[in-house]
């Protein structure tokens, strides 16, 4: 590895640390509500570089030009989804917030549990959140090791092992005491350089291979020598138009999602934040163009590993230490939202298994102690597991994880408007999307859609869509024949003057 490119990282990486390096006021209380959560008092500016920092990631940014280098326009999906995120948003989320605060709610689980009065619902959707983000988690750890892997250290090498487990060890440490306010300091910095890196980046693809239709015109040939459509095939828009779709909604209900949306002030707060969320979109396409400038440019990289495109592209334009600092760059867009990931899983295992099911009696200040440690761990795990296995297996426990995150759709997104559906028939509805996406994924090797046809009419969708209209089959099938069965519904504690106890016993699941 260059000197030139080792320094230009570390310039970034200790300016993160610093950035994000300030205690919480020394007579604050430790409360769940104000290390995951920050308070909720994060403002328009913060609430929208966290929500962007948190769902842009430094794998999307290397992954979807990988996708855009390896596939041609299919990969726009991403474009797509990011773009309906905004406006669901608005829908979905201010009303999950303002319930949560009225409630004193932590996690969606908790607003599951609240709502519907079932605990093991509010177990699935606590388990599903944590098994669903691991992977995702782990994807953070790829990206890192595509970086990593451009700039000449082999992951799998000691020295490349002993880089990755100190950034994010340098990153645990800065965040655990500071919760969530740490990670909003540590996303303005992010805002910022990759803000800068794309500009740059443009400026060097566009003085090196010219204008964007000419690089366009090169990506596309070179696109059609390689035998891949360069567009999206005629026959693929149902695919397309579900994997865009579904991936949106599941998006938000990842854990790490809703606890920021639950960190705003307000309910305008979060709306007047997303407002500026497109802005983010901009940014992923000005990367996926950079996926078609290393295609233009003949950038050739390991069979199966199209995530080297942008890093290998970034070291053919850039001098040694201007790469060294867009490398960076791309680790703090890794870094940030792996930690807030770690949060939200641990905040998921404290509130909804530790604390209901094996210390009933702990205080707000026990929480936030536990909690700091599986955030820790949950990191090392991420960290290992991205070590361990393939590439290729990470993606695809990833995409497993998007199938599962999507079936608690019903039970809390579908609940902020109608309460028509029965506790028992969602969690009935849960846990067929579960196996059914589950099975339809693992039998098809993997692939995310699945033909669906009625009669003479066959058309690809994405798997987990289907799971999910499975899911919603069922509850809605099995809703009106638990009410003439006499099956009592649970008490709903976000009502106006009902009462809510979060901890319950830890037999109460059974008793449900």
């Amino acid at each position: 590895m260059s000197q030139a490119i080792g320094a230009g990282f570390a310039l970034v990486i200790c300016g993160a640390v610093l950035a994000g390096a300030r205690r919480s006021p020394a007579d604050e209380l430790p409360h769940p509500a104000r290390w995951a959560l920050g308070g909720r008092d994060l403002g328009t500016a913060a609430t929208c570089v966290l929500l962007g920092g948190t769902i842009y990631t430094s794998y999307t940014y290397i992954a979807v030009p990988g996708l855009m280098f390896g596939t041609g326009g299919l990969a726009l999906y991403a474009l797509v989804y990011t773009m309906l995120l905004s406006p669901l948003i608005m829908i979905l989320l201010p009303r999950l917030r303002d319930v949560a605060a009225r409630h004193d709610l932590v996690t969606a689980a908790d607003y599951v549990r609240a709502r519907h009065g079932s605990h093991p619902l509010a177990l699935a959707t606590a388990l599903t959140g944590i098994l669903a983000t691991m992977p995702y988690l782990g994807l953070q750890v790829v990206g890192m090791t595509g970086v990593l892997r451009s700039m000449g250290l082999a992951p799998d090498a000691l020295v490349g092992c002993a880089v990755l487990v100190a950034l994010f060890l340098l990153f645990a440490v800065v965040t655990h005491p500071g919760g969530l306010r740490a990670c909003a300091r540590l996303s303005f910095l992010k805002a910022v350089l990759i803000g800068a890196a794309v500009l740059v980046l443009l400026v060097l693809t566009l003085t090196q291979l010219g204008p964007p239709g000419h690089v366009f015109e090169l990506a596309a040939r070179r696109s059609e020598a390689m035998g891949q459509p360069f567009g999206v095939p005629p026959h693929s828009f149902s695919a397309y138009a579900t994997l865009a779709v579904g991936s949106a909604l599941a998006q938000l209900m990842y854990p790490q999602v809703l606890l920021v949306a639950m960190a705003s002030r307000s309910k305008h707060t979060l709306r007047a934040a997303t407002t500026y969320l497109p802005a983010w979109s901009m940014t992923l396409g000005l990367w996926a163009f950079f996926g078609m400038a290393a295609l233009a440019a003949g950038v050739r990289t390991l069979a199966g590993h199209g995530e080297l495109a942008v890093p290998i592209l970034i070291r053919d334009v850039a001098p040694d230490w201007l790469a060294g600092l867009l490398f960076g760059a791309l680790a703090v867009a890794g870094l940030l939202p792996a930690v807030v990931m770690a949060m939200s899983m641990a905040m998921l295992f404290v509130r909804n298994v530790y604390v209901e099911y094996l210390n009933p009696t702990a205080t707000p200040k026990h929480e936030v102690r536990v909690a700091r440690g599986p955030a820790l761990v949950i990191m090392a795990g991420a960290v290992a597991f991205a070590l361990l296995m393939k590439p290729q297996d990470a993606i695809n426990l990833h995409l497993l994880g998007g199938v599962w995150i999507l079936q608690i759709l019903p039970a809390v997104a579908g609940s902020l408007f109608t309460r028509w559906f029965h506790r028992r028939a969602l969690f009935l509805g849960w846990a067929v999307g579960m196996v059914a996406g589950t099975g339809l994924l693992g039998l098809r090797g993997f692939s995310t859609v699945v033909d669906v046809g009625i009669g003479p009419l066959h058309a690809p969708v994405y798997v987990a869509v289907t799971a999910l209209a499975l899911n919603l089959a069922v509850a809605a099938a099995l809703t009106p024949l638990l009410d003439v069965l006499g099956v009592p519904r649970g008490t709903d504690c976000t009502a106006d003057g009902a009462a809510w106890e979060r901890r319950g016993s830890k037999y109460a699941f059974v008793v449900d």
